[in-house]
C-alpha cells in the first residue's frame, strides 16, 4: 500500500524545481487571496477531473493552513494511484513566510 511522505518547504521548493505539483486543498476564498506560485486549487468538485488528468507518477504536493488536512488529502490521493506523495509541513502559512516571493492571487481556473 503507497502512503504520503511529510515534506518541508525547502524539500518542497526543490521538488517544485524538478517539476513536482502542488495542490492546494484550502476554501477558495483563501486560495484566491493566496496561494503557492503555480499550485492548483482541488476540492471535491475539481478532484475527479485532476486525478483523470494527472500523470501518476509526478511528485504531488498537498497543502492546507498549517500542514494538518493536508495529511489525510495526501494519504487519499496515495490511494487513488499517485506513487509520490507529500504533504507540506507547516502549510501554506509556513510556505508564505519561507518564500513570500513565491506567492500569487487570484481565483481558481
Amino acid at each position: 500500500m503507497t502512503d504520503f511522505k511529510r515534506i518541508s518547504p525547502e524539500q518542497a521548493q526543490a521538488l517544485r524545481s524538478q517539476g513536482g505539483v502542488v495542490v492546494d486543498i484550502r476554501d477558495t476564498h483563501s486560495y484566491a487571496n493566496g496561494h503557492i506560485a503555480g499550485s492548483s486549487h482541488l476540492d471535491n468538485h475539481s478532484l475527479p477531473d485532476f486525478i483523470a488528468a494527472a500523470d501518476l507518477d509526478q511528485p504531488l504536493i498537498v497543502t492546507c493552513y498549517h500542514g494538518h488536512s493536508s495529511q489525510s488529502a495526501a494519504a487519499y490521493l496515495a490511494h487513488q494511484g499517485f506513487s509520490d506523495v507529500y504533504s507540506l509541513d507547516g502549510g501554506f502559512e509556513l510556505w508564505r513566510q519561507t518564500y513570500p516571493d513565491q506567492i500569487e492571487t487570484g481565483e481558481p481556473t
